[in-house]
């Protein structure tokens, strides 16, 4: 290469320092390799004298380290040679973005084969459709966050760099081989990789659970396996192969339940659907809905054994156990003991008196030296100045603070110490002065910012432990946070704080006659570390004085201290091994520690190793993150030593993808003296502080060896050596013995402690003095923790401290050597998932295996699981980097899908991509995993790129209702029903006397021509028009004589009315029924919205075959306007006719019926499934209605009611125009688009006019409780009363909205309205009218229902509040005349009392039937005039198309008879059939409404095999990919459903029609032909 015939350090200093930032950019992954190499080349390209042979690329065989047991070269290890350091260097920083941590040959082989069988079964997946405008990534400063942390990449993320390498393209060749040799790798290629697209995402069955499992090994049984326990037949050892099309490889696979049933529904319904106006409705499916379709009919896994009975209160059941499970089959596992604790005469009675000791005879002895920013030191502390600061503070404490009366310490408070990593010296006297002061320090970090991430956890820790005081620096507390005032802020969380800084200038010299008091170690507490737990809660673990000095005195005969020795300490002086070894062990024996702050490691990486070499240093303490970083920057220290190193102790060594950071650095730096013996891994836990740690080995002895474990077997809980199947296989390096004087054993973590077998995965359980005592304040969990139970530990009768460590799963067998300790994780990383155990680093580096380099920012990714429908799921997130492209990142997810399905058989959940910088950090730069969840939980995560695979990992989904054939007879089920004592559920409304009146109006106009029939209001609340009985009249007869004159009609012709809310409507009305003609009311076209509004109304035009249109002038300019024709035909409009200006004519004569069942008007609507129907009405049918509803309200001459509806069809027209008319109350018009402009309109008119009935629409109630909720205090100023109000009806025709019309009325309860008041009706198409709240009855009663019987078509009764309960509100009280049924839909015969069916009904003011062009008898008779198949077989019924119950109730009605309710649950055909279940939109969309603060309406429907989800997003669009895992979670946890699509668009997005109701079959529409403009539209795999 070109580097090498070039001397770097001979290079001008500019492209020295361009070298320098090229490394840095490659290390922190902001260039790819061959990036790398080109910008090298070309630097080097003035120096390099040309020459053919000069190749500047890397070679093509990449050596990755291994862990060489002879240190001599050989083609295996390479030698230390200063050309294969450099060599392995270049090799290392290849990992651009890869965290190096966790870089691991075997497993990124491993991955790569996983990904390559999905090479033959390449499918594409959709990609999520994102609109352009949102998340357009602005340039990285803008972008990206700054990274206000000290660290750049987190500790997880390192370690993982160090555990992965180039493609290993030779297999390993045998066991032995694999265990004991150094791993390899050769030549590398990604090309298998990256010529793979988006290939099937396919599973096994059974999820695999993650345990944290600790066991001990020998050398020998690792070598040579014995045949038992450990090893497993062939068949069993090697999983199946999960990436194979074929079902004899793949084992069995899981056929997808049919997640979607299209029902079947009328024959107008289908035909529509199918062919959406002629054009086939296929070719409009977006391909990427095709994509997702063809995905989810491939098999992806067998199918359950188990499965929910229709009949079973339980919702899931658990599957039975695998019988080719693997099961532990040793002996019970002999706890063991450690080597002896040592009694040394010289050892103190306690550290405080250690440190008076060296403070006295050996003052000028260096204690601690820190470094600055630089790597250089700062300053050094001798034992002398430390015991004398420490005893200055531990006075001032005392004595200082408060009055000799009343001081605010007291020995056993709890103090919190407060200091930044880069101040170990403060940090070091404060602690000392605590302990002499008998205070108890509580170490925490520096908080930045009220929102840190923790911070409340903190403030929880602070609260547990009473601390009030905080203990600091100067210099840190001008760095915290002020308010205005320059006080410091109050952290969320935190308890109130008094801080003291501790600088030397502020303490006091302690008078003569003051001693510390230093008694012999006790059990009392000496401090307390915090700690926490897998929920994110910071718990402070308390340790005893006298198990700090035992746990000092082990760690001095475990690691061999000696006086006067230098140790060198990377950790975190606060907590952890970091102050077991930095600041407690080495001052009990006077040894020189040299602290390497973070900060310095992230500008000088190399520094730790530089002290090492200058002060000879003989024991350092580091991480992998350390190791790796030594290894970045090894190249510029050539000349540093590392042999006078005796041991190098690895803090995260327990962790199992630490090997590699291990082996790599051994590696590179044993041509620097490092020997293989003095690496030291060690296993440790808050609770029980050290539990294991390798001791050095002997010059020239072989070093331990490895065991390479099955991944499924560990997610079994059992071990098993993995010898054939590499892909699975987890390789783990022992953390040594366990502590001197300690009693170890391993327990099953599940239930009661039983000691483990010799070859089962558990929980590592310690019985020591040098542990920790309790939770400080918490008793109850420290019970569980550290006072564990004897149960199956035979002799062991003390308590046993409980190491909460992950660890590996192991044997306890004995050697020559001993027991050997193997951890293989942690608790706080294990996922629990469909009864197997997985370990979230081992995600994390399969994750970071498939290439991110493009895609993945430094490494950073997040592994937790969420409970989402009776069971974990697994989610990951990862930082995305700042350029990385759409396709690059979705390519990316598809993949790691892929490779976790094969290596861990295990499907993921969610997998996010979030912008860079901006996961939740720990202190130190990591990623804070209980933050992260958190905020995925309430959707405060802000994801850039989302993959939901809900299809692939739920598989404990309730079987598919089938549908038993019905083939009971009638009589049977009617005996049936009677002899089960079930009432036939029917209810019928009071007698009606048939009274059929003609000329009502003329009548009127001629007894009370001045009785004002109407008041017109306009958005200000003035009567802009008034109609008398005698002026409705008068205009009604010229537009009849108009019509006659100008219309050319014949009796009985369609006359459409085309006017705005107003007294011209009923006018003209009135006209076409004296003139002989049939009115069709149509709502006018909207003028800013033609192109959407025009062609509804020509559409009703053309199917009436209306042979007139009457209207204003502005709206007849409208109808022939350009913008018009941009939509319809205006040539071939049927003659207009404006009735502004109409001559003073009289008709020759009125029009009078021969008969009362003439066709009086056609009713025209738009159904909320999308059907345009007419129906006709006869003149005895209105007549029959309008005396139905005053009989009901009591509606007569005298009385005033106020109507905001639109007056265009349905109940509405009614009231509007005829209800008046027949009973001669005053109506007081309200438009509801008047109350755009101004809101509280209607409710001021109710108060002024002292209404006290009155009818509106949801949609305007909806506006009113929006709109006025919060101003009820204002409207109460204004003089508002609603108290006059005695109904107050919803007009609808649709399930009762109760939480609405609960929320209307505590609202607006201030301001005088009733409770009682506000009711609704219910109406349908074949009957305008069938409920309707009056006067006289009882109130409306609510009744809850278990909604999983409702989808099963059945009601279930149960109390309020319980588990799955729908409330529903009666529908108001069954009109006079009116009878009801419930139905089956299918027998059609009559059910009982509760039971859910459709409604029919019987009544004289029915429809008379469709109104269509052809005349679809069929359809007219099963709607209109069908019968029921015994019971009542001659009765003439109306089909109204809602499913409901009749329920008895306990209340009298008017005639004093037990009040029947009719319970509306909905339309039958807007259900959705899934999974052969029956599911109401409504009931999904008020779970999908209730998932997110920012979702603003939404709708759902489906189409294929799909569940489409659309939410209107009321934020920013930065929250819409939040929506995305929410709405999928509720609609799961609640319906026990999979969302197939999420579309997230706009507010306003999804059309609602003027009663308020969703049209989602436009929406549908509109989705399928791609015209919504969404934000993001999420195709769930």
């Amino acid at each position: 290469m070109a580097d090498r015939s070039v001397d770097l350090s001979a290079l001008p200093k500019e492209v020295r320092d361009q070298f320098a930032e090229l490394d840095l950019e490659l290390s922190e992954g902001d260039i790819t390799q061959k990036g790398y190499e080109k910008k090298k080349a070309k630097l080097l390209a003035s120096y390099v004298p040309p020459s053919p042979n000069v190749d500047l690329s890397l070679p093509d065989v990449q050596l990755s380290p291994g862990h060489s047991v002879d240190p001599s070269p050989s083609p295996e290890a390479p030698g230390p040679s200063t050309s294969s350091a450099s060599k392995h260097h270049r090799t290392h920083r290849s990992g651009g973005a890869r965290d190096d941590r966790y870089r691991s040959d075997i497993h990124t082989e491993a991955v790569q084969a996983a990904l390559a069988k999905h090479k033959e079964e390449k499918m594409g997946l959709p990609m999520p459709t994102k609109r352009r405008s949102a998340f357009v990534q602005s340039p990285i400063d803008t972008c990206t966050p700054p990274d206000t942390s000290s660290a750049s990449e987190d500790e997880g993320s390192l370690r993982r760099k160090a555990a992965f390498s180039a493609v290993l393209a030779q297999s390993l060749q045998s066991p032995d081989y694999w265990i004991n040799r150094s791993v390899q790798s050769s030549s590398t290629s990604s090309s298998a990789s990256s010529t793979l697209s988006h290939g099937e995402v396919t599973q096994t069955l059974t999820p695999i659970h993650n345990r944290v499992f600790c066991c001990s090994f020998p050398f020998v049984a690792l070598t040579a396996p014995p045949p038992s326990p450990l090893s497993l037949p062939p068949e069993n050892n090697v999983p199946p192969d999960v990436t194979s099309s074929t079902p004899q490889e793949r084992g069995s696979r899981l056929d997808l339940p049919p997640a979607v049933r299209g029902m079947s529904r009328g024959q107008s319904r289908s035909s529509m659907i199918e062919t959406a106006d002629g054009v086939p409705v296929n070719s409009r499916v977006s391909t990427k809905i095709q994509q997702l379709l063809n995905t989810l009919k491939r098999p992806k896994r067998p199918p359950l054994s188990e499965f929910f009975l229709d009949d079973s209160e339980e919702i899931v059941e658990v599957p039975q156990p695998d019988p080719n499970t693997p099961k532990p089959e040793g002996r019970q596992i002999i706890p063991v003991k450690g080597e002896p604790l040592g009694v040394v005469s010289n050892w103190p009675p306690a550290l405080q008196a250690a440190l008076a000791r060296w403070g006295a005879t050996q003052a000028k002895s260096p204690a601690l030296t820190a470094l600055d920013i630089t790597g250089k030191p700062l300053y050094t502390l001798t034992y002398g100045k430390l015991w004398s600061r420490s005893l200055k503070l531990a006075y001032t404490l005392l004595n200082k603070l408060g009055t000799k009366t009343e001081p605010v310490l007291q020995p056993g408070d709890r103090v919190a110490l407060v200091y930044p990593n880069s101040d170990p010296g403060m940090f070091w006297v404060a602690f000392y002065g605590c302990l002499l002061a008998e205070v108890i320090p509580v170490p925490i970090e520096v908080p930045l910012s009220r929102q840190d991430a923790g911070s409340q956890q903190i403030g929880f820790l602070l609260g547990s432990c009473g601390v009030s005081l905080a203990l600091t620096s100067e210099l840190c507390l001008k760095g915290l946070p002020k308010t205005p005032n320059g006080e410091i802020i109050q952290f969320k969380g935190w308890p109130r704080m008094k801080w003291v800084v501790t600088d030397t200038k502020y303490l006091t010299k302690p008078s003569k006659d003051w001693q510390p008091h230093i008694p012999t170690a006790n059990t009392d507490t000496a401090y307390i570390e915090y700690k926490a737990s897998k929920e994110g809660t910071v718990m402070g673990v308390a340790v005893s004085k006298i198990s700090m000095l035992t746990h000092c005195q082990a760690l001095t005969q475990a690691c061999n201290y000696c006086e006067g020795e230098t140790l060198v300490n990377v950790l975190d002086c606060k907590k952890d091994m970091g102050m077991w070894h930095g600041v407690l062990t080495s001052v009990m024996n006077r040894i020189h520690t040299i602290t390497v702050p973070y900060a310095v490691m992230k500008a000088c990486p190399m520094s730790w190793v530089q002290r090492v070499h200058i002060h000879k240093a003989r024991v350092a303490l580091v991480k992998c993150r350390d190791l790796h970083w030594a290894m970045m920057a090894h190249k510029d220290q050539r000349d540093s030593s590392l042999s006078s190193i005796r041991m190098l102790i690895v803090a995260d060594g327990a962790n199992p993808w630490s090997v590699s950071s291990c082996d790599a650095f051994l590696n590179v730096f044993q041509s620097h003296g490092l020997k293989p013996e003095v690496i030291c891994p060690c296993a440790t836990s808050p609770e029980a502080l050290t539990v294991a740690i390798r001791r050095p080995g002997a010059r020239g002895a072989p070093l331990p060896a490895r065991a390479i474990l099955s991944m499924g077997g560990l997610s079994h809980g059992v071990i098993r050596v993995n010898t054939e199947d590499k892909n699975s296989a987890l390789t783990v390096q022992d953390v040594g013995h366990i502590m001197p004087g300690a009693l170890m054993c391993i327990v099953k973590p599940d239930g009661p402690p039983q000691l483990c077998k010799t070859d089962e995965i558990g929980e590592i359980v310690i019985n020591s003095r040098a542990g920790g005592t309790m939770y400080y304040g918490l008793h109850g969990v420290t019970k569980n923790t550290f006072e564990v139970c004897q149960c199956g530990l035979g002799s062991v009768s003390v308590p046993l401290h409980s190491e909460r460590y992950k660890f590996f799963y192991g044997v306890q067998l004995f050697s020559p050597q001993g027991s050997l300790v193997f951890v293989v994780g942690k608790i706080e990383g294990l996922l629990m998932v469909s009864g197997r155990r997985h370990n979230a680093d081992d995600l994390v580096a399969t994750a970071l295996a498939v290439e991110p380099v493009k895609t993945v920012y430094r490494g950073r990714i997040a592994v937790f699981s969420v409970t989402v429908f009776y069971d974990e799921r697994i989610v990951i997130v990862a930082e995305q980097r700042p350029d990385a492209s759409e396709e690059d990142s979705f390519q990316w997810m598809s993949r790691v899908l892929q490779a976790i399905d094969s290596i861990h058989q295990v499907g993921l959940y969610c997998l996010a991509l979030v912008p860079a910088n901006t996961l939740p950090k720990t202190p130190l730069g990591g990623i804070h995993i209980c933050e992260t969840k958190q905020n995925f939980l309430e959707g405060n995560l802000h994801p850039c790129n989302i993959l939901l695979c809900p299809h692939t990992c739920v598989t404990n989904m309730p079987k598919p209702r089938q549908k038993q054939p019905v083939d009971v007879g009638p009589a049977s089920m009617l005996v049936g029903n009677l002899v089960a004592g079930k009432r036939i559920a029917q209810a019928t409304g009071r007698e009606l006397a048939r009274k059929i009146i003609f000329r009502t109006l003329q009548w009127r106009a001629q007894t009370d021509p001045d009785h004002i029939l109407y008041v017109l209001l306009n958005a200000k609340g003035v009567a802009v028009c008034t109609a008398t009985c005698a002026q409705l009249h008068k205009r009604a007869e010229k537009i009849t004589a108009t019509l006659m004159e100008r219309g050319g009609l014949n009796t009985g012709d369609n006359v459409v009315l085309l006017y705005p809310p107003g007294i011209d409507l009923i006018a003209a009305f009135y006209g076409c029924l004296y003139a002989g003609v049939i009115p069709v009311t149509v709502r006018p076209p909207h003028p800013q919205n033609l192109a959407a509004t025009l062609p509804t109304v020509r559409m009703i035009i053309d199917v009436s075959k209306a042979a007139c249109i009457l209207t204003t002038q502005p709206l007849m300019r409208i109808l022939r306007s350009r913008e018009a024709a941009a939509s319809v035909n205006i040539k071939t409009w049927p003659t207009i006719i404006d009735t502004d200006d109409l001559p003073r004519k009289r008709p020759p004569n009125i029009y009078k019926p021969p008969t009362a069942e003439m066709l009086a008007y056609l009713d025209f609507s738009v159904s909320t499934t999308g059907m345009l129907t007419g129906v006709k009405m006869s003149h005895a049918a209105i007549s029959t209605l309008c005396r139905s509803i005053k009989l009901q309200c009591e509606l007569y001459s005298s009385r005033q009611i106020a109507i905001c509806l639109d007056p265009y069809c349905g109940l509405g027209f009614v009231l509007w125009c005829l209800s008046s008319v027949y009973s001669g109350h005053q109506s007081i018009l309200i438009p509801p688009l008047e109350l755009e402009s101004s809101l509280p309109l209607w409710l001021s008119t109710l108060s002024q006019y002292k209404i006290r009935d009155t009818f509106c629409s949801y949609s305007v109630m909806e506006l009113c409780t929006k709109g006025l909720g919060t101003q009820t205090e204002m409207l109460k100023a204004r003089g508002l009363n609603l108290s006059c109000v005695r109904s107050c009806v919803v007009i609808a025709e649709e399930r009762p909205r109760l939480a609405l019309t609960q929320s209307f009325s505590k609202l607006f309860k201030d301001i005088g309205l009733s409770a009682r008041a506000v009711s609704t009706a219910f109406g349908s198409r074949v009957n305008l009218a069938i409920c309707l709240q009056g006067t006289a009855g009882p109130d409306p009663s609510t009744v809850y229902v278990d909604m999983k019987s409702l989808r099963h078509d059945r009601v279930r009764l149960v109390e309020r509040g319980a588990p799955q309960s729908l409330p529903l509100m009666e529908s108001g009280t069954i009109l006079p005349g009116v009878r009801v049924i419930i139905v089956n839909p299918e027998t059609r015969g009559p059910l009982g009392d509760s039971h859910l069916g459709e409604i029919w009904v019987n009544s004289p003011h029915c429809a008379s039937g469709y109104y269509t062009i052809y005349g679809e008898e069929s359809l007219q008779a099963d709607h209109f005039n069908t019968k029921l198949s015994f019971g009542e077989p001659h009765t003439l019924w109306a089909r109204t198309g809602y499913l409901g119950f009749i329920k008895r109730t306990e209340l009298l009605d008017a005639s004093g008879d037990r009040h029947d309710a009719l319970f509306v649950v909905g339309s039958l055909d807007e259900t959705l059939e899934l999974r052969g279940l029956r599911y109401h939109p409504i009931d999904i969309e008020t779970s999908v409404s209730r998932a997110h603060r920012c979702i603003a309406e939404s709708a759902v429907f489906t189409w294929t095999n799909l569940l489409v989800v659309v939410a209107e997003l009321s934020g920013s669009e930065q929250e819409a990919l939040d929506l995305v895992p929410l709405v999928t979670n509720v609609v799961l946890e609640e319906h026990h459903l999979i969302v197939g699509v999420v579309v997230i668009v706009d507010p306003g997005v999804i059309p609602i029609n003027s009663r308020g109701e969703k049209q989602r079959m436009h929406l549908r529409d509109s989705f399928l032909a791609d015209q919504l403009d969404p934000i993001y539209v999420a195709y769930n795999m």
